[in-house]
Parts: structure tokens; sequence; C-alpha cells
């Protein structure tokens, strides 16, 4: 057999000639973290620092318990790879490129400006949407370089997702310090704003100026940890694009703790896994492939009532707060759905409960292509338009912190109108992402909303000079920033639907707070009644105690 003795030489000068066309990776300085060095590379024109744990791996007996910290290492981590995203199926966006899978996922990521490590620079935390059932910090379109160069750092976390990161069950409550279950994705979030906290000043961040931002569940996320006090202290401002939890959840027995057990009993029980221990030696690909509807629930621990009745009484967390949502959110509801004339209420009650259509959906459209706006602009109001004005609206009226409101309305090249998530394109500044027609409009869109919620990491508000004022939300003064062809500040759009959202809500509440039934045609009839003397039952919101 023929062998080159010169191998090792061919070798070296191969990687010499590859040295040529190849451009070296440009390493950070190694930075102390309390569980050893990591060590990151430059990108973009900022510092990145990919897959630190911030927990340990939530395997084995750790699946379904609450975060762990991480193992230390000796030497040097390198942190130039994203780690594994968390098990799930689909992806969010649904046009985000494939990403390797894993139940070991805990890890995050942070961006830095150069030369950061001696300033105390605000800090921004991402929690990515996907309803709680996929989603990634790792995605290209939430890469932190663009608004990192704006001075601050950003950083991205993975969290449990689905059923791994949501399941309740009674063995699991048992087993739990707190006699509680579910919510783990939750408190994944949790972990990694405490370890921001602890870590973030040796990246140059100041662990006392912190803003989470999200979009979609992971704004929803963050209304629930506004709402927490788990989260009191861990972060004091709070940016929430398109999600909150607000409605009268408590009408629904799976959002509560007893509620969610019975929940995660029949899902184990569709597994022939009838007990904690059974659950836990199922693969994670068949848990992820099983139907579940992940939610928050109130366990008397992370939440303790409704995030509604803590922000009407005050007592949320003392943050301000940025949130607003896009004027056309419904679009994403229409696909492989034929809307017309004809199937326009009962395609609604397919996602809500009849007596809401009934009662404030929309009516008698005078054509299949009104019947179609009317059923974006019903979902639109219903999933995220109501939720966030009354995020605004009580927290305003709560005095716990400044709150700013918006309405995103610009229509990117590829949709018909300002879709649900298509702000973030502008957010992170990723026009580029994908190759469209993008105009000097979009980029200047984007440039702003970039200016806006920079600003008001560092401040609290999103002013500064070259941008249009945007006022602040005020009990008295309800005003929507526009964010779109023109920017500007205008009253709250659509604001009687959103009225009539709220006076039929306040009725269910009332019904739940004296026992009644909402089901039937004994509590149709009084939520019909409740709502339409509506107007005597809404109080406006005293200001709460500080």
């Amino acid at each position: 057999m023929f062998t080159c003795n010169h191998a090792p030489g061919l070798t070296a000068l191969a990687a010499a000639v590859a040295s040529l066309f190849i451009s070296p990776v440009a390493l950070a300085a190694p930075v102390k973290t309390e569980s050893g060095l990591v060590q990151g590379v430059e990108e973009n024109g900022v510092l990145v620092f990919k897959g630190i744990p911030f927990a340990a791996p939530p395997v084995g007996p750790r699946r379904w318990r609450a975060p762990e910290p991480p193992e230390p290492w000796s030497g040097v981590k390198s942190a130039k790879r994203f780690s594994p995203i968390c098990m799930q199926r689909g992806a969010y966006p649904e046009d985000s490129p494939p990403e390797p899978m894993d139940e070991d996922c805990l890890y995050l990521n942070i961006w830095v400006p150069p030369g950061a490590r001696t300033e105390k620079l605000p800090v921004m935390v991402w929690i990515h949407g996907g309803g709680l059932i996929n989603g990634s910090a790792s995605t290209p379109l939430y890469a932190g370089d663009a608004l990192s160069q704006r001075g601050v750092i950003v950083v991205t976390a993975n969290y449990r997702l689905g059923a791994l990161g949501f399941l309740a069950h009674p063995d699991l409550t048992q087993e739990s310090a707190h006699r509680v279950s579910g919510n783990y994705g939750l408190l994944d979030q949790l972990a990694a704003l405490n370890w921001v906290k602890r870590n973030i000043g040796s990246f140059g961040g100041d662990p006392d100026n912190v803003t989470v931002f999200g979009q979609s569940s992971g704004s929803i996320s963050i209304s629930v940890l506004t709402a927490s006090p788990l989260a009191r202290g861990l972060f004091a401002r709070a940016i929430g694009q398109s999600g909150g939890l607000f409605e009268p959840i408590d009408a629904a027995p799976e959002f509560k703790l007893a509620g969610a057990e019975q929940v995660g009993v029949a899902f184990g029980e569709r597994r022939d896994a009838p007990s904690a221990q059974a659950l836990r030696a199922l693969p994670a690909s068949e848990i992820v492939a099983a139907r579940f509807n992940p939610q928050p629930n109130i366990d008397g621990y992370l939440l303790h009532e409704t995030p509604y009745e803590t922000f009407a009484h005050g007592r949320q967390n003392n943050v301000d707060v940025l949130v607003g949502s896009n004027k056309d959110e419904g679009l994403y509801f229409l696909s492989g759905r034929e809307i017309s004339r004809a199937t326009l209420s009962d395609e609604l009650k397919r996602d809500f409960p009849t007596f809401i259509v009934s009662l404030i959906g929309p009516k008698a459209p005078a054509d299949d292509k009104a019947a179609r706006k009317a059923f974006v602009d019903f979902e639109s109001d219903m999933r995220f338009g109501w939720n966030m004005w009354a995020w605004a609206r009580n927290h305003a009226a709560s005095g716990k912190g400044r709150t700013y409101y918006y309405r995103f309305t610009r229509t990117p090249p590829d949709d018909e109108g300002a879709s649900h998530g298509v702000e973030m394109q502008y957010v992170f500044d990723h026009l580029d992402i994908k190759p469209l027609a993008w105009t000097d409009e979009d980029r200047r869109i984007a440039q702003t909303i970039g200016s806006y919620w920079t600003n008001f990491a560092k401040t609290g508000d999103p002013n500064s000079e070259g941008s249009p004022a945007w006022p602040e939300f005020t009990p008295s003064n309800q005003t929507a920033m526009i964010i779109g062809n023109q920017i500007g500040a205008a009253p709250v759009p659509n604001v009687t639907n959103l009225k009539s959202i709220d006076r039929l809500y306040a009725a269910v509440r009332v019904l739940l707070k004296y026992g009644y039934a909402i089901a039937g045609v004994g509590g149709l009839l009084l939520i019909t009644l409740l709502w339409r003397i509506g107007v005597f039952i809404v109080r406006p919101h005293k200001k709460a105690r500080t």
C-alpha cells in the first residue's frame, strides 16, 4: 500500500492556504461569571457570548423541577456557538431556520458593545414568543447586534416549552418544596433574570437597570412576571409587544393549580404514564409530540391571583412599562380559513366562546370583503388590543411607574397589513434577514423604533432629540404613539370596541366574584344584563398606595 510520508507537511500547507481565504475569528477577552470564565467572539461590531448556561440541565430527575444553578467549570468555556434550543414542535417565527434541539437547553446569549467592561450599561433581556410551544433565543431575527450598538447590553434566553415547561401534576406538586407544579418555563425566565442580576456587571452591565422585553407569549410572560412577587427587583422596566394575560382567566379551571394538575393527570394517562416517575421515563421527543396546551397557572407561589387583579389593585412590581400591539394582528389567524359573510360568525365561535361573539362580535357585514376585515379586527382586539390597553390603563392608574402605549401600523413588503409579529424585524433592525423590497421609509421606522426602545431601557422614557415626541399614557391622557407611515401621538384607536370588551370582562368578573356560573342560559342572561349596564360597574381605578 502506498503511504504518503509527507502528510503532516501537506496538512499544514493546506491549513496555511485556507487561512488566506478564511477570516480569523476575533476572540473577546475572557469574562468571569460565578460558574467560571467564558470567552465570546467579536461579530458585527459587538462582542457576543453564546450558549452560557444559566441553570443546570433540566434532564433526568431535574425534568419538571425548578431550575437549579449551573455546575461550575474550570478553565475558559468557549462561548462561540449557540446552544441547542428547547424541545418543541414547529418554529416561531414560522420562517425561522431550523436549529438543533435538546432537553438540555437552559442557556443564554449576550451582545456587548466594545469597551463596555468599564461601564454600567443598561441591559435588555429578550423573552421570545411562540405560544409557549416553540421559539428560541438564537434565531437570527433576535440577534442583539444592532440594538447593542445603541449603547445597551442585549441578553436572550431559552426557557422550557410545551409540556416540558408547563405540565402540572399532583405528584410533581407533592415533591416540590413550595407544593406547586407547572410554570417551569416561567421559573426558567426568573432563573435567567437572577443570573443577569448576579453576573451582568462582569460584562459591563448595570444589574439595577434591566429591561425585559418580549413579544406574543414572551410579552404574556412579562405581564405575569410583573405581577409576580418572585420577580420583584429583577427588572426596572418592561416592554410588552402584543401579549398580556389580563382576561378573567379564573373562569377556566385549568388556570388554577388544581385544574392544571388534572390536565396533567389526563396527559399522563394518555401516555400510559400515571406517575411522575413514569412521565420522567418517557423520551422528551414523545412528550413534545403529544398534544398539550401550555399556560401559566395560579399556584400561590409564582402567581397569587390573576394578573388583572394584581394590576387593578396596584399590587404589581414597581416598574416602568411600554406596551402596545399591531393594527392587523388578526391576519395571523386567517391562514387556511375561508372567511365570508356567511361563515364569519361560525369562524369566530371556533376561537371565542359563543356568548362573547353573540354580544360583542361584528354584526352583518355588507359583503365577503367586509366580513374578512371584521374577522381580522375582532381577532386583533380580542387577542391583543384589549390586553395591551388594559395593561397600560391599569398600570397608569396604579402609580407604580411610567406608562407608554403604542400602535404599530406599518405594512411590510411581504404582508397585507401590520400582522402579528411584523414589528420584530423593525425592533431588532434586521430588515435584511428577508430579501424584500425594503424602502427608506422602512429603515427610518426601524431606526426610530430602535431609538424609542433603547432610550426607554436607558431612562424609562422613550423620547430623545430628533424623534417625534411620545407622551406618557395617563388616566387623564390616554394617548397612543402611532408607529407607521406617519409617526406621532393620537387618541387610542378603536377605543369604543375596547371599552365594549372591557365591560363584558367586567361582567364576567362580577359573576365569578359572587360564585355564579358563566355557562347556561341563566349565566348568559346575567352577563348580558351586567354588560349592558357596564358603565355602572366599571369604576375608575384608585391610585394605589406605594
